[in-house]
């Protein structure tokens, strides 16, 4: 943000715009959109379909749990797979920007390690849901607990006092 307000009142004032401002912003943007991922999935603050996880009950819901996150560990293991295999062509190619001819490969470097870290993450709710396949009845650790919208609204009001 810093940046973005230097760029624009270095060109408005100045007549001097930052030299390689969007390749800075482009590079950047992956660390924003990616390294942030697996602390979301912790939290189930992921957009995920719940209508029928929230019908289903006791082991029936754990199943579902236990199934979900395996796909997802399936395609995250595919997408970190194929980002570093782009990351790796980067780095052998000496791939640049076009503007500042910035490096590319740190930046694309950051997809693979966040879907590692994202994996990561998910094999720690496997885990959890498993335990929870087995025995209902435990207290849910390590796994995002699905919330009625009462429940959130009452939680967030209570996150956000804490704060004040």
């Amino acid at each position: 943000m810093f940046l973005g307000i230097a760029q624009v009142l270095g060109r408005r004032l100045f007549n001097a715009p930052i030299s390689g401002y969007i390749d800075f912003v482009e590079l950047s943007m992956a660390s924003f959109a990616f390294l942030g991922v697996a602390y979301c999935q912790r939290h189930g603050g992921h957009v995920r379909m719940e209508m029928l996880l929230k019908a289903a009950k006791g082991r029936m819901q754990w199943l579902l749990e236990v199934f979900g996150t395996l796909v997802a560990l399936f395609i995250v293991a595919v997408l970190a797979w194929y980002g570093y295999e782009h990351f790796l062509r980067a780095w052998q190619l000496g791939d640049s920007t076009i503007d500042a001819e910035l490096p590319v490969w740190p930046s694309k470097l950051v997809v693979p390690v966040a879907f590692a870290l994202l994996w990561l993450r998910l094999l720690v709710q496997l885990v959890g849901y498993g335990r929870l396949f087995l025995d209902p009845d435990e207290t849910p650790e390590a796994v995002p607990v699905l919330m009625s919208a009462e429940q959130l609204a009452a939680k967030e009001i209570e996150d956000s006092a804490e704060k004040h």
